[in-house]
């Protein structure tokens, strides 16, 4: 369990009975460009396949990231948002920082993230851009299985 406290009263916790999945929802499937639309089931879903950090102040969730991980060697960062209201204030990067950190201490060597437009940011914690010519995804969201029908149907 990360339980960490900033001086002005910002809490980030790991304790997933805190995140405000109403709330979090809201904030990604409306601000956020790589989230537009997600469904409130898809994003429980995505919550209870990951780990979820949330940062609090007065028990107010204001912030949210998750990692999905093996536990022992690779993470991925995802779903990184701050409440609009408590922009400017360093909580991105502390949570960052912190998720890298905790990740290193428990011994994990390989830490990714895509961003559309927050390579600077994650630069300053230790991000760099990776290979193309070594790395590969392969974008899901372009097969479709039609209802009763077995397999994946790929779209061209």
């Amino acid at each position: 369990m990360l339980e960490l406290r900033r001086d002005d009263g910002y809490e980030l916790s790991s304790d997933r009975a805190r995140i405000d999945l109403p709330r979090v929802h809201h904030w990604l499937s409306t601000d956020a460009y790589w989230a537009m639309g997600r469904s409130a089931e898809r994003m429980r879903a995505a919550v209870e396949g990951s780990t979820p950090y949330g940062i609090y102040l007065g028990g107010e969730q204001v912030a949210v990231a998750r990692i999905i991980t093996d536990g022992a060697i690779f993470a991925y960062l995802c779903d990184v948002y701050v409440d609009r209201g408590h922009r400017g204030k360093g909580l991105g990067g502390w949570l960052v920082e912190s998720l890298r950190d905790h990740l290193a201490e428990r011994g994990l060597t390989r830490f990714l993230l895509v961003t559309q437009d927050a390579q600077s940011l994650y630069a300053r914690y230790g991000f760099a851009g990776v290979d193309p010519g070594r790395w590969m995804m392969c974008d899901l969201s372009h097969t479709q299985r039609p209802e009763g029908v077995e397999g994946l149907t790929v779209q061209p």
